[in-house]
């Protein structure tokens, strides 16, 4: 019973989602002129530095990840809430039967950490303006990932797994998807796990840059405000705040739902 009120809060959260602010749906539009504003030498450096966190995402994206320190901290939430082990969390397996609460309160700790330091980031990165802008995206990009990378675990999935590579691209998609999107994007997560052969995985992931154009079209107006020297750190704070705060709920609530579904699957089967 109290599984299915949380994957009641889940869906209800889902329905919120497929609806975007009249200012969110004009975002792309002034990409456009940005694109046309920005030198060439900063488009292509910005392009293979997102080419370049792609391959490594396709081929693992370990180095943006430090499984330690987030056993230890799932580790640390469960002893604070009296449901810790004699021996300490050092296992996806072991912190997959972790209760709801301890990875709801190990991912919101995470996402938390992973806001200031994308506070910190963009305002460093708005000093420049224009030139800093090519640094900021790829930079802006990995911190997202390396975010949703934690709340796998958090929630017990491996983000090393491909197939959770796959989960992950999808839910930084999902993010910066237009209500079209994100509706398609929630059929296809909702059977996710009913299983997927190598050749659709490889196929999903050989769709990483289609996933990347949409994420920098998707900056939009927000990041034509972090064009101005200076002024620029305080826009670029608050959007790359903001940005991965949207990321980081998006990867919780999305893990959170399958980790549900998969303990009342257990159930029925039990």
């Amino acid at each position: 019973m109290r599984l299915e009120q949380e994957l009641a809060l889940a869906e209800r959260w889902e329905r919120e989602q497929k609806d975007l602010w009249f200012w969110e749906k004009l975002g792309r539009l002034p990409f456009l002129l940005l694109d046309k504003l920005t030198p060439r030498v900063i488009r292509n450096k910005l392009g293979q530095a997102i080419d370049e966190l792609g391959g490594y995402v396709q081929s693992g994206g370990r180095y943006l990840l430090s499984q330690r320190a987030v056993l230890a901290a799932l580790d640390q939430e469960a002893r604070e809430r009296g449901c810790g082990g004699e021996a300490p969390i050092s296992t996806v397996a072991q912190a997959a039967d972790l209760p709801l609460v301890v990875m709801d309160q190990a991912a919101d700790r995470l996402a938390a950490n992973g806001r200031k330091v994308a506070a910190v980031q963009g305002a460093t990165t708005g000093i420049g303006g224009l030139f800093t802008l090519a640094i900021d995206i790829p930079a802006l990009l990995g911190l997202s990932l390396k975010v949703l990378q934690e709340t796998a675990l958090c929630y017990g999935f491996d983000p090393n797994d491909p197939r959770e590579r796959v989960f992950i691209v999808k839910c930084l998609q999902f993010g910066s998807s237009d209500i079209v999107g994100k509706r398609a994007l929630l059929e296809e997560l909702a059977v996710f796990d009913r299983g997927a052969n190598d050749r659709q995985l490889v196929s999903q992931l050989q769709g990483w840059r289609e996933v990347v154009a949409t994420y920098r079209d998707n900056f939009g107006w927000k990041k034509l405000f972090q064009l101005v020297p200076v002024a620029g750190m305080l826009f670029g704070a608050l959007l790359n705040k903001g940005t991965v705060g949207d990321t980081a709920e998006a990867g919780k609530m999305l893990y959170r739902k399958r980790r549900i579904l998969l303990r009342l699957q257990e159930e029925r089967e039990g």
